[in-house]
């Protein structure tokens, strides 16, 4: 039997997605019609991006889950006529993307790379940084994101502090958990890696009272989600010394404004959201796998727990 998938994302996705996601339903034995408009009442499942027009749910009696582009749902996870499965993108080449660029910006800071890279004194001080192992590197949020992020980071050999809202264990990591566990790891991180979900509990998350947590000079990174930082407790503690730099990925207004203060501060380093990006070869192959378990009665992988928001 033939299922009718809806590609509902901007339309500049489509000559991205098309071939790829094609080729993904054949590599699993599926049998698709994919396509950007279908009638809503003959939709199957629903490749999804949450800035998609489509907004409204309801007339889409038949289908069976809506399957996310991003690794984000924190601008769909909410909206009420969405009442089937909805499942987040776990993406390997995803994933892979975040970890190299959190290793690269981790041993920028490490390392000391800066004051070579910007030297217009042409001052020879000699600075011998100390091993990873005497390093601490804490990261929160140890969900697949974070987790495949400290897999990497133990193997560089940095001793590496993760902290979650439940309680986890991993192999290697320094695992904290709940309100009390949060400023252990944060007074473990010389280097803070934030990968936590946009949900309103982990807003402001970095905030004047944690920051102070942070070992004086730390260095902060967040690849994760802008509302996970207070812009302003961070640049007071930037001023101050309490942080001695940061990387941003993502902020609360994108593109960030022109006028923000991060783009002139001499401590924040801006990156325009290119930490991990879904990879359309790999995210296809994890929508077609998530459709053939819809088809065969297997369990969605991946699927979003509406009362935790991710």
């Amino acid at each position: 039997m033939t299922v009718n998938v809806l590609f509902a994302a901007h339309a500049d996705r489509w000559a991205t997605y098309d071939a790829p996601l094609r080729a993904a339903f054949s590599e699993f034995g599926l049998s698709a019609h994919l396509a950007q408009d279908l009638p809503p009442n003959q939709v199957d499942y629903i490749v999804y991006a949450p800035n998609s027009p489509l907004q409204d749910f309801t007339p889409f009696t038949r289908a069976k889950a809506v399957l996310n582009l991003w690794a984000g749902v924190e601008a769909v996870v909410g909206n009420p006529t969405l009442t089937i499965p909805l499942a987040r993108m776990v993406d390997p080449g995803m994933t892979k993307s975040m970890t190299e660029w959190v290793a690269g910006h981790v041993m920028r800071y490490h390392l000391g790379m800066d004051r070579h890279i910007q030297n217009p004194e042409h001052r020879w001080e000699p600075h011998t940084p100390p091993l990873a192992a005497e390093r601490r590197v804490a990261i929160l949020g140890m969900g697949e994101l974070g987790s495949a992020v400290a897999e990497v980071l133990t193997a560089l050999g940095f001793t590496v502090h993760g902290w979650s809202r439940r309680e986890r264990h991993l192999a290697r990591v320094v695992m904290h958990h709940g309100a009390t566990g949060l400023a252990a790891a944060l007074s473990n991180a010389e280097i803070l890696v934030l990968l936590l979900p946009d949900t309103p509990a982990t807003e402001n998350t970095l905030n004047a009272e944690t920051l102070a947590h942070l070992p004086r000079g730390a260095c902060v990174i967040n690849p994760g989600r802008g509302p996970l930082i207070d812009d302003t407790a961070l640049i007071e503690a930037l001023d101050s010394g309490q942080v001695a730099a940061a990387t941003l990925d993502v902020f609360r207004t994108e593109p960030l404004p022109a006028d923000h203060p991060f783009w002139s501060h001499p401590k924040v380093t801006v990156t325009p959201h290119i930490a991990a990006e879904t990879r359309p070869v790999t995210a296809a192959r994890v929508i077609a796998d998530n459709i053939r378990r819809g088809e065969t009665g297997a369990p969605f992988l991946h699927l979003v727990d509406r009362t935790s928001g991710y």
